[in-house]
């Protein structure tokens, strides 16, 4: 289970720059493509953050939906997971939105 390591990175990344503070709540965007289950976050958030001083904070997670366009035929489409193909068929795509997981904003008390 990744989401284990990621949620420990997303608490390292909040403590190492609020260290001295009381932090209330999280918000992450989690994005369609980026691999990464909402569901298992939310379970390992409150098992790496006892102890800190992220101890009962909310988490708020902000799934983003995959948006991306065809070099083939210009098309912009939502693609499915795991493999972003164009309706035309086409497998040459850029992924525009939906593959990054990040820290929108955290709350300090």
């Amino acid at each position: 289970m990744h989401e284990l390591a990621i949620t420990e990175s997303v608490l390292a990344a909040v403590t190492e720059r609020l260290p001295d503070v009381t932090i209330t709540n999280v918000r992450l965007e989690i994005g369609a493509m980026s691999g990464v289950v909402a569901d298992s976050v939310r379970f390992c958030f409150d098992l790496v953050t006892e102890g800190t001083n992220l101890e009962g904070a909310s988490l708020e997670i902000l799934q983003v939906p995959a948006r991306a366009r065809c070099h083939a035929c210009g098309a912009e489409f939502e693609p499915e997971w795991p493999v972003a193909l164009c309706p035309c068929g086409s497998a040459e795509v850029a992924v525009l939105s939906g593959a990054d997981l990040r820290i929108i904003s955290v709350q300090v008390a």
